[in-house]
């Protein structure tokens, strides 16, 4: 089994943008509604579960995080 990264490859983000320039993938990511960060050196980082959940048709937003850790409940358990 492959080891994946939390953040998409240069590699994933050619395949997603269809670009090998950083700043036509910023373009591009921009364009289309993507959320990402810019390093230091100017190029685009994005992260794996967003990526998945955008292109599942999710939109990724605050309200899809957990608001109260989940806990284990036995009391139905005999």
């Amino acid at each position: 089994m492959e080891n994946l990264s939390e953040l998409l490859s240069d590699e994933d983000l050619i395949a997603l943008t269809g670009y090998r320039l950083p700043s036509r993938q910023i373009e591009w990511l921009t364009s289309n509604g993507w959320k990402y960060f810019v390093t230091g050196a100017n190029r685009p980082i994005v992260g794996r579960i967003y990526a998945r959940l955008k292109l599942a048709g999710v939109k990724p937003t605050a309200s899809h995080v957990v608001s109260e850790p989940w806990t284990l409940d036995l009391s139905k358990v005999k």
